[in-house]
């Protein structure tokens, strides 16, 4: 009858060992998995939005347009209010940036931008460095300048950052920040 009693103690005790490590294997399952999908998301927002900064070049109101993009295609688990920056910048054909040319959109305030004929629009943005406007980028249909001998390559970085689902994963890690961006050349898409 003693045996009993030892062999529940030590199924107990084994349990009692073995379901931390279990619970901590299932979070961080549920923890990698939510932060794959938010870099999947963010990752195709951002070429989305180049496509569409290529498709408007030198238009005014393109970069709003984009931005509202930005925060309309983020679906859950990413949230607009995570982006921490948005920037639009000259590139080359591997997706580097090309110098100090971007303009850089921090989400934060309030940005309001004008359309021909009369419509605007109000985002939650606001131009901190403003070295690539959209008059001065090169596209195929308005041609270019003295500085743009070529058609340009327009690229567009998002950093978000992401904030982990369970309160273990809050505990452990805060948060994690991190950039995706795409790179197309401006011209129009048949």
């Amino acid at each position: 009858m003693a045996r009993e009693g030892t062999d529940r103690g030590q199924a107990l005790i084994e349990f009692a060992i073995v379901l931390p490590i279990f619970l901590l294997l299932i979070f961080g399952l549920v923890e990698f998995g939510v932060l794959l999908n938010a870099a999947s998301t963010v990752n195709f927002v951002s070429r989305a939005a180049a496509l569409l900064a290529a498709e408007g070049g030198k238009t005014e109101g393109t970069d709003c347009q984009v931005l509202r993009a930005i925060e309309r295609d983020l679906t859950p688990p990413t949230t607009p209010s995570r982006v921490a920056r948005v920037e639009i910048y000259w590139s080359d054909s591997n997706g580097n940036q090309i110098g100090s040319n971007v303009q850089s959109y921090d989400r934060t305030g309030s940005l309001t931008c004008s359309y021909g004929g009369g419509a605007s629009v109000t985002i939650p943005y606001t131009l901190t460095t403003a070295d690539y406007p959209e008059s001065d980028r090169c596209d195929a249909l308005d041609g270019c300048d003295v500085a743009h001998t070529t058609v340009d390559t327009i690229g567009v970085r998002i950093t978000y950052t992401h904030q982990w689902v369970t309160t273990f994963g809050k505990f452990i890690a805060g948060s994690i920040t991190f950039q995706r961006s795409t790179a197309v050349r401006e011209e129009p898409t048949l």
